[in-house]
């Protein structure tokens, strides 16, 4: 098949037509991708967070299912579905405490194979990795039943591929991770997709102030339309004194870090109240730490400092969930995506997240 394959970190992706891979197991679906956006986390593999080679990028997708594995009965041939990079078993220790995007088998985000290790993918007699659970840079992949969560037959795929990571991450970071309630104050540092689904996610939530920080001013003016109440620019403002001026000097309920830049938790903190929460959502690079200074102003200002992986999200729950949102016009795919490209156009679509140019670059495979 053809897909587009990462050889080495700092190098252009390679188109290849020859990318074999093994037919659905028990409990498994092969699945025709047909569309999938490029996120940061890519982007970050391929400019230097690395890990095993060759790799197929792409976890944020789309398709129909071609064909089922022994023993799926959730599924049929000819379903649309969207692809989760966080497939939860229900059953192992994490899915028994609610924590589902923690389940075990999201351990193949890590290491790019499934649970026993192969990676159904190959050239010749050379493994192919399946990047972050999903390998959604080809024309198939293959995944865990549970993993493809089917939506309604009219749902366009080339919007709805959004769900699988952007949508899900922000969205559920604000409404699973953070629990925002009504009337809160929200600060959400970065732009991208992760950053306008937390805006949304802080809309559906009914936060009062929802306090944007982005240098883009498209981008700004793009989470004014879906909910933000105040834009920063922080080139030109001071982040933390604003976000106190703006909530009479406490300081904001809930600080957003989705940008993937440590420093940004660390400026989240001080913009946060005492007792206040601070969600790490982005994925920085490897080399860079979280400095919180000094120890003891942590301690007693009682703030709580949380992560978050694909915004604490059931995707079984919460795909249809935020799909429904969509349908009846509460949350905003469409607007988010702003370039289309086909697969062949891949290494361009990584120069706009480079570059910062529109939110979510989206390739028809």
């Amino acid at each position: 098949m053809r897909a587009a394959i990462l050889t080495e970190v700092g190098k252009p992706l390679e188109i290849v037509d020859d990318l074999e891979i093994r037919g659905p197991r028990s409990g498994e679906v092969l699945v025709r991708v047909k569309n999938c956006g490029i996120c940061h986390s890519d982007v970050s593999v391929a400019d230097g967070l690395g890990g095993a080679m060759p790799i197929v990028l792409g976890h944020e997708a789309a398709g129909v299912v071609e064909e089922l594995g022994a023993g799926v009965s959730n599924l049929a041939v000819g379903d649309k579905v969207v692809l989760t990079p966080a497939p939860p078993c229900g059953h192992c220790y994490w899915c028994q405490r609610a924590e589902f995007s923690l389940c075990e088998q999201t351990s193949g985000i890590m290491t790019n194979t499934f649970p026993d290790g192969t990676t159904g993918l190959s050239r010749g007699d050379q493994a192919v990795y399946r990047g972050l659970n999903v390998a959604g840079f080809a024309e198939y992949t293959v995944t865990q039943a549970h993993g493809a969560i089917r939506v309604p037959e009219d749902t366009p795929v080339e919007i709805a591929c959004v769900i699988g990571c952007a949508v899900q991450t922000g969205v559920g970071a604000v409404l699973n991770t953070a629990g925002v309630e009504e009337g809160a104050t929200v600060l959400v540092m970065g732009l991208g997709g992760i950053g306008l689904s937390a805006v949304q996610g802080a809309s559906l939530a009914n936060a009062a102030k929802i306090i944007v920080s982005d240098p883009v001013a498209g981008r700004r003016e793009m989470a004014m339309g879906l909910g933000a109440t105040h834009t920063l620019d922080p080139t030109h403002d001071d982040v933390v004194t604003a976000a106190r001026d703006l909530t009479g000097g406490i300081g904001v309920d809930y600080a957003f870090e989705t940008a993937g830049v440590a420093d940004l938790v660390t400026q989240g903190y001080f913009a946060t109240r005492n007792g206040g929460t601070i969600v790490c959502v982005g994925a920085p690079p490897i080399d860079q730490a979280i400095h919180i200074a000094p120890a003891a102003l942590f301690t007693v200002g009682a703030k709580t400092l949380k992560g978050t992986l694909l915004g604490g999200c059931n995707s079984v729950r919460d795909v249809p969930r935020l799909i429904a949102l969509w349908q009846n016009g509460r949350l905003d795919l469409d607007t988010m995506i702003t370039q289309r490209r086909p697969l062949s156009e891949i290494n361009e679509g990584f120069d706009d997240v480079r570059a910062s140019r529109g939110v979510r670059t989206v390739l028809e495979i």
